[in-house]
């Protein structure tokens, strides 16, 4: 893990977007995963650690109440993975941690707390591809064979259903060839391989907040397991680029100015509230 401190906007935009040149493709394309934080001193535990108590243990009773209450306003799945993602969005405890694939949507949630502008800011960033060649070999295997980076809630739903044909590509495969990947729930997952490892994940476009915030997830295979123990035990490519409290009130106006604010970040009444709120606040 490496720490890198900016003095200046110019500096902390070049950090940010920094080894995003893609020469393969010859576009500027960055492989990292941002999360922003307006405490630099806070760890990454996930809602679910954040409850106390024994609350591995209660896990699945959130997730299996959660699916019970929720059928009158979500459209039925037979995902698991489509069932965690949901209470996630919507405030469930779990064990997912919420990503970006933008660092100037990260930089917002590192900034927009103004109750703790006199506090060094963080942005957090993890080299995806990294991260994912740790991932148990049949579970890698199958990123190879779609051709991407990232998973989908609809790849892993595929991927959990044993014995059954789908086509990557043009190709078809039998995934009872993978038998590793019959993940009927988060027990299953936590089995497939040790020790813990870290996943990243695309959430379906439920709503325009998960659109405008460009989101991702990351899900480690020990409900017990923060990701900040992960990268440190792991020993994944990160950095994290600290915003010194000196540096925030220019980079939040700056990012107002960009339109990188509330109101399209939680798009609706209450977005805009938030971000009228921060904007007409003294600094």
């Amino acid at each position: 893990m490496t720490d890198l401190t900016p003095t200046t906007w110019t500096e902390l935009q070049e950090l940010l977007f920094d080894g995003d040149w893609r020469p393969d493709i010859n576009r500027n394309r960055s492989g990292f995963a941002y999360r922003g934080m307006s405490d630099a001193n806070w760890g990454m535990p996930t809602s679910l650690m954040r409850l106390g108590g024994p609350y591995s243990q209660m896990e699945r009773h959130l997730l299996r109440n959660f699916r019970k209450y929720a059928h009158r306003d979500v459209v039925e799945r037979d995902s698991f993975w489509h069932w965690l993602t949901m209470g996630q969005h919507h405030g469930l405890p779990t064990r997912l941690l919420d990503w970006t694939y933008s660092p100037l949507v990260a930089l917002h949630f590192a900034t927009d707390n103004i109750e703790k502008m006199n506090l060094d800011g963080v942005v957090w960033m993890v080299d995806i591809d990294d991260a994912h060649t740790k991932l148990p070999k049949d579970l890698g295997a199958t990123l190879s064979i779609e051709g991407a980076s990232v998973f989908t809630v609809e790849m892993l739903a595929e991927f959990s259903r044993p014995n059954k044909e789908v086509e990557f590509w043009g190709n078809k495969t039998k995934l009872e060839n993978l038998a590793s990947l019959s993940i009927a729930d988060l027990s299953d997952f936590d089995r497939l391989a040790k020790p813990e490892f870290c996943m990243f994940f695309e959430p379906s476009s439920i709503d325009d907040r998960v659109v405008n915030q460009f989101g991702l997830f990351s899900v480690i295979s020990n409900a017990r397991m923060g990701m900040d123990e992960w990268i440190s035990l792991s020993g994944v490519a990160s950095k994290r680029v600290i915003i010194p409290s000196a540096l925030k009130w220019e980079a939040r106006d700056r990012l107002d100015q960009a339109n990188i604010s509330e109101r399209v970040i939680f798009p609706g009444l209450d977005g805009l509230s938030r971000w009228l709120k921060r904007h007409y606040s003294t600094r």
